[in-house]
């Protein structure tokens, strides 16, 4: 009865209220928002540097003579930076705790991004990679767990959303800096774009160590019960249901731990005992909780989506368009479709749930990969001596535009709301550490190997081969995973134990 009351408490107070909302739910959600927008601003700065490239590249190449081989390695072994990066937050975030964790993302980003940008050699530029790779291993863990552990259960969908857009916009603003800066030198442009990302982590870690505050679980984890009561009540704006909130978490954090080896102070039996719990004797509940988490994020790359997001400007001229200033305005217009289609799941994850956004979004990346394919087989550059095939051009930036639309939709931002909000508390920051490495791996070899796949079975070809694995992924989704909507963190477990024999999402 308790734990349906508590349900009925926070689903009446919306993060986004309606006539009748009481004045301190709203004080909470306002708070809630407040700390998942300073969270959320290192996947911004993680954006900006995942994107940033895409238009430099040209001009680094041009500055420094490094070979197409050279980048793609470059590019690529970002994403294996960056999951040692995710490795190893998981264990920072359950030691040292999600805030400090995210100063210290921060911090990283600020020495990767400078490094990278006075680079005057490919070891330099490779060592200037290396450190903001691992950055973005950490501000991929870090921020959905931080916002998934502040936010209330009939906001998480929302706020949970928030990490994605603003990544996205990161992106996009790394393509509006290409575009409005390639004029300068090219020993000048490209490092203007790189080094201009190292100004906001500055201020976000001072802002992170001053301003916000731990998350309750936590807190609870780590014993600080009234410090945890403090942040619920500010989360909630009512004292009884924190004080209810509180009483849960507490719990299920006694229940999740009741096989785990007492271990010291330093957390390192805890963590071992973690990662046995997960790899080694996981229980049916977990494998099932292990399978959705890996296979979104394997899916979310194998469809393709980091060779448009790193090669685009390649892509669009194989289509015909030649000019450079048309081929990142192209790519802008790419970044302008992602971020405008992911303000539409921040408002309808937590209405239409989690499985609908997700195959939505599954078959449109399906549909729009299918027309790239075609419209880049008819394009001029891949038919020598034919027409000019302008609609072919226009074909191939309208479905790259529709596809990033439809990836944010489902994949681009649910798939970390679900994987955030699925794992039991105990397990959480190192489960989302294990799926983001997965994430990690499949952008690595997408971004490792794109050139050299067109190469050997054409520019059509790959994206061909991207339209059956978002294809796959539609299947995966609607064959094993359950809906989450409107449920706690703490129900998570039994949800998942409660649907081993269907996966139909559960009626709300």
């Amino acid at each position: 009865m308790d734990k349906e009351q508590q349900r009925h408490d926070e689903l009446e107070a919306p993060l986004l209220p309606g006539d009748g909302g009481k004045a301190a739910a709203t004080a909470g959600s306002a708070y809630a928002l407040v700390c998942s927008l300073v969270a959320s601003a290192i996947s911004v700065i993680y954006g900006y540097n995942r994107g940033v490239m895409s238009g430099a590249q040209k001009f680094v190449q041009d500055d420094l003579g490094i070979s197409d081989a050279q980048i793609e390695v470059l590019i690529g072994a970002t994403s294996i930076y960056s999951l040692v990066g995710s490795l190893a937050a998981g264990w920072a975030c359950d030691c040292a705790g999600r805030r400090r964790t995210m100063a210290l993302s921060a911090a990283m980003f600020f020495a990767g991004s400078a490094i990278t940008s006075v680079a005057g050699g490919y070891a330099v530029l490779m060592a200037g990679q290396l450190v903001a790779g691992v950055a973005c291993g950490f501000g991929l863990v870090v921020a959905p767990v931080y916002i998934a552990e502040m936010a209330p259960a009939a906001s998480r969908g929302f706020l949970s959303s928030i990490p994605e857009i603003a990544g996205n916009t990161g992106i996009l603003l790394s393509y509006i800096a290409d575009f409005a800066l390639a004029g300068f030198p090219n020993n000048v442009n490209w490092r203007l774009m790189i080094g201009v990302g190292a100004l906001p982590p500055l201020f976000l870690a001072v802002a992170t160590l001053l301003a916000m505050p731990e998350t309750p679980r936590w807190l609870v984890l780590h014993g600080h019960h009234d410090e945890a009561r403090l942040v619920l009540a500010r989360t909630t704006g009512d004292a009884a249901l924190a004080d209810r909130r509180l009483k849960e978490i507490v719990s299920s954090a006694q229940e999740s731990s009741k096989q785990a080896v007492p271990g010291g102070s330093d957390g390192t039996t805890r963590s071992t005992s973690v990662w046995r719990d997960i790899l080694i004797r996981p229980t049916r509940s977990v494998r099932r909780v292990l399978l959705a988490i890996l296979g979104l994020q394997f899916f979310q790359q194998a469809s393709g989506v980091a060779a448009l997001v790193l090669y685009a400007p390649r892509v669009f001229h194989h289509a015909g368009v030649t000019s450079q200033s048309a081929v990142l305005g192209a790519t802008i217009l790419l970044g302008v479709a992602k971020i405008v289609a992911i303000v539409i799941p921040l408002f309808l994850a937590d209405r239409l749930g989690r499985r609908p956004m997700l195959l939505t979004s599954a078959g449109g990346m399906t549909v729009s990969l299918l027309v790239l394919g075609l419209s880049l087989r008819a394009s001029p550059t891949a038919h020598a001596g034919g027409s000019a095939a302008w609609w072919a051009a226009a074909t191939s930036v309208t479905a790259a535009a529709a596809f990033m639309a439809t990836f944010s939709l489902g994949f681009g931002p649910v798939i970390w709301m679900y994987g955030s909000e699925i794992l039991p508390l105990r397990l959480r920051a190192q489960g989302t550490g294990i799926g983001t490495a997965v994430n990690r791996v499949m952008s690595a070899v997408v971004g490792m190997t794109f050139i050299s796949l067109y190469e050997a079975v054409g520019m059509a070809g790959s994206f061909y081969i991207f339209a059956g694995c978002a294809a796959a992924s539609w299947v995966f989704v609607y064959a094993l995973l359950p809906e989450t909507k409107g449920r706690t963190l703490e129900e998570m477990e039994a949800l998942f134990d409660d649907s081993a024999k269907s996966p139909s999402p559960t009626t709300q």
